[in-house]
């Protein structure tokens, strides 16, 4: 065998017992399996010694924002050295394909504050497949499937009109979504917060959950309300998807902000109901409890349309910007999930501009009182002078919703990582020891070994993936090994790019990607897509 991992606790991803065992790989697959007691040891090429170590499966970030870092970074510790070993891109309902010239022009501009501009990224992609293609042409650092994001897809076919599509956009929409996901994308994404993709109505959304469905891929919407409303936009995705009889996976399941302090049991039967008729759900979060979002993203829906050069229109007409105020502070955008903002929650985390780097780190609040002035008056002049680029963190979450909802059958972890940004919020980083140092070993909120499902065999379920997320004689040798003692997520939101503790040996492929705690400069991660 190219490698044996001696004497490991294996924890396989199932949620049963672990146990301790020789684990032989060859090829990049597992091909023998020693239990303790079974046999003669196992002998390879090279023997690493896992003693004190667990050995699970690869994590799989089933929300992740890497569409760029992947191709400008190869290094990509921020997600190796967690132990993820393949990533769920085109979230959110924005991403870089499908497009052509003037929507991925446009992309780009929405969310700077997400990936960057792409200024030092070639796109010689403007399809799923293309961009697929590209990221096994470069070389990644870790694997990554595809959603096909809605609100750019409704941007190629409507523009940013707030309207219904027409029968004809509808209809190209729908050919958009199938050419997408028999390119490979496991299925589709919405950001019903964000522009355009908000505007589009449900019967629009379930033409395309349709498409989605026929090549079995699931729909994965960040929902129109996690605030005011947040129960009833979740049951509108439920009573969608049933309609459309699409697999549904609900983005950062959270329920926050003042209204929903509590309130998660809620959402956890209207899910158990609807699993109870048959339903296909899972959902995913992160362990923490800020969100993290566009500034821009704040905004009322109406403010937004046409996109960013109109948006920065509006904000630099005084009479304009004054109703966005006040439908933001008085009566509750739909950006700010219907919910009136509160400026001392809104902590900006990264500008693209470096000569505002002042803000970083601050409330808008904080920002504010520093220049004696209202809070939305440092607001405005901040996304009118970073161009829409600024990224922020907003205080708004409940611990007792986050570990209720973690605990869920369905659930499934994902970070939600924002790499971009001079202070982005630790999940980037920390999510996977922080479910398995915090929230499992010094919490003891779900065991360690039902703690490794949720992170691995359960989101290989939901990609349909037959050979990943089990610790099982022939499947892939996507592994990691921690020290379940000492596994730790090292972020913080004051160090929010420290690497975690206690994760010293990750492996896609069989080939180690890192080694005795020190990335390698082994690319081993390709596109994972969807297959008949």
């Amino acid at each position: 065998m190219d490698l044996v991992i001696r004497d490991a606790r294996v924890i396989d991803g199932t949620g049963g017992a672990s146990y301790r065992a020789d684990v032989g790989v060859q090829e990049g697959r597992i091909t023998e399996i020693r239990r303790e007691g079974e046999g003669p040891r196992l002998s390879g090429a090279r023997t690493l010694d896992a003693q004190g170590l667990a050995l699970a499966p690869g994590f799989i970030d089933m929300h992740a924002h890497s569409d760029l870092a992947l191709l400008r970074d190869p290094d990509h510790s921020a997600k190796a050295a967690q132990g993820v070993t393949l990533e769920v891109i085109g979230q959110d309902g924005l991403s870089y394909a499908p497009v052509d010239d003037r929507t991925l022009a446009q992309v780009r501009q929405a969310i700077t504050g997400w990936n960057g501009d792409g200024s030092d990224i070639d796109f010689d992609w403007r399809t799923v497949g293309e961009y697929l293609d590209r990221l096994d042409r470069q070389g990644i650092a870790v694997n990554a499937a595809y959603l096909i994001p809605q609100g750019t897809v409704r941007m190629y076919a409507c523009g940013w009109d707030d309207r219904p599509a027409t029968l004809a956009e509808i209809d190209r929409m729908k050919q958009l979504v199938a050419e997408g996901m028999e390119q490979g994308a496991v299925g589709m994404s919405s950001g019903l917060t964000y522009t355009p993709g908000m505007y589009a109505d449900d019967s629009e959304l379930t033409e395309l959950c349709k498409v989605v469905a026929q090549y079995s891929g699931y729909y994965c919407p960040h929902h129109r309300s996690y605030g005011a409303g947040a129960l009833q936009a979740y049951e509108e995705m439920v009573d969608l998807t049933r309609t459309a009889n699409c697999p549904l996976h609900l983005a950062h399941a959270t329920m926050n902000f003042g209204v929903n302090k509590g309130k998660a049991p809620d959402l956890l039967a209207l899910l158990d109901e609807a699993l109870a008729r048959g339903a296909d759900i899972t959902l995913d979060t992160y362990p923490y409890t800020p969100g993290c979002t566009t500034l821009v993203a704040m905004l009322p829906s109406w403010a937004s349309e046409g996109g960013p050069d109109s948006i920065l229109a509006r904000l630099k007409d005084d009479e304009t910007a004054e109703k966005i105020r006040h439908h933001m502070e008085v009566i509750g955008a739909d950006g700010c999930h219907g919910v009136p903002i509160e400026w001392d929650t809104i902590e900006v985390s990264g500008v693209s501009d470096p000569g505002l780097a002042s803000c970083v780190g601050k409330t808008i609040a904080e920002s504010a009182a520093q220049r004696g002035e209202a809070p939305w008056i440092t607001a405005r002049r901040l996304l009118i002078n970073d161009k829409l680029g600024s990224t922020i963190l907003q205080h708004v979450g409940h611990e007792e919703n986050v570990q209720a909802i973690m605990r869920h059958r369905v659930h499934t972890g994902g970070s939600d990582g924002i790499l971009q940004g001079f202070k982005p919020h630790p999940r980037a980083y920390g999510t996977f020891p922080q479910y398995l140092g915090r929230y499992a070993r010094e919490l003891g909120v779900m065991s360690l070994e039902e703690t490794v499902a949720h992170l691995t065999s359960r989101p290989a379920a939901r990609l349909r993936l037959p050979d990943r997320g089990v610790v099982r004689e022939g499947y892939r040798a996507d592994l990691v090994l921690f020290d379940p003692e000492t596994v730790a997520a090292g972020s913080t939101f004051d160090a929010p790019r420290t690497l975690p503790r206690g994760i010293p040996h990750v492996l896609i492929d069989g080939k180690f990607v890192m080694e005795d705690g020190r990335r390698t400069d082994v690319l081993a991660g390709q596109s994972v897509r969807r297959t008949p």
